[in-house]
């Protein structure tokens, strides 16, 4: 006992001055973005990332549901699952709407625009379920390492990805877009892949290996397309308005047609189209379009740069 008390006298941490000065800090941000009193709570990392282990689970129960499932049982633990899952979901959507408005207590929009997103949400998926079928063929004959679809299901992190991006993709439509930039930050985390959840993806989409992979926002990617690791999809400058604040929305990410391959490595930028059919090489560095059945490689670039007289 005399040594705890020797010790805890021993070391000073300045504790109450740094609560009072971290209280006057928060209440001084709070001041700033305009929230005060008690502000709304923000949608819950921990709970979303519950919520997608569910929706995974109900997508696909034999292969990521419980493991004693058996045929009989199978629709009344989807059934079970998605009725649990979608309150949650509902009262995340909730949190999210009331954040923006800035009303924390009982708000009845919030309330009705909640749960007619989660119906909607809920909806549609079985459309995702569909497609992500087609990106899990996709994977599986697109990678010869892959021994069987179910493989690819629950190995691969570019499924892992792609499950999340489709989920969060509608929530981002429906008017969710915070909730499903929570989710699309979880896949992130988890596989080193980040997909904004306004991209637009068509089906049978492979990432493979995946870590480093970035596609932004407005993002346009066709059917059939192939992309590898360390390959982005981003921006090439940011235009600002006349205050000299960023513009946000406008179309400024690439649109990439069907069948194109992307390997390892290449950085794509700005609002440019990739012709259907189209290769572009690894490390390649692309900021303009090109014709549909491109093969585009380092040698070609660089012969574009001499040939415009910018050198290399």
């Amino acid at each position: 006992m005399n040594d705890t008390v020797s010790l805890n006298s021993h070391y000073d941490w300045g504790i109450d001055a740094l609560v009072t000065r971290l209280r006057e800090l928060r209440v001084q941000s709070l001041e700033i973005r305009s929230r005060r009193d008690k502000p709304p709570k923000l949608p819950s990392r921990k709970e979303l990332h519950k919520i997608l282990e569910a929706l995974s689970a109900v997508l696909f129960p034999n292969r990521l549901g419980l493991p004693d499932l058996n045929d009989e049982g199978i629709d009344y633990f989807v059934g079970h699952t998605l009725e649990t899952l979608l309150r949650e979901l509902y009262t995340q959507i909730r949190r999210e709407l009331q954040f923006i408005s800035g009303n924390p207590g009982i708000d009845n929009a919030a309330h009705e625009q909640a749960i007619s997103i989660a119906r909607e949400f809920a909806a549609q998926l079985p459309l995702v379920r569909k497609l992500l079928d087609t990106d899990i063929q996709a994977a599986f004959e697109g990678d010869p390492a892959a021994r069987s679809p179910d493989e690819v299901l629950v190995c691969y992190p570019g499924i892992t990805a792609i499950i999340h991006h489709r989920l969060a993709h509608i929530l981002y439509k429906l008017g969710a877009p915070l909730v499903a930039r929570v989710i699309a930050e979880i896949a992130h985390s988890a596989t080193g892949i980040d997909i904004h959840p306004g991209a637009q993806i068509g089906e049978s989409f492979f990432i493979d290996h995946g870590t480093g992979v970035v596609i932004g926002e407005t993002a346009v990617i066709g059917r059939h397309v192939r992309v590898y690791q360390a390959v982005t999809l981003g921006a090439k400058r940011f235009q600002k308005d006349d205050n000299g604040m960023l513009v946000k929305g406008n179309a400024r990410h690439p649109i990439v047609e069907d069948d194109v391959v992307i390997y390892a490595g290449a950085t794509i930028l700005g609002r440019i189209t990739i012709g259907q059919g189209s290769t572009i090489g690894g490390n390649v560095w692309l900021t303009h379009s090109v014709p549909p059945d491109s093969n585009i490689t380092q040698a070609y670039v660089r012969s574009e740069l001499f040939h415009d007289g910018g050198g290399i």
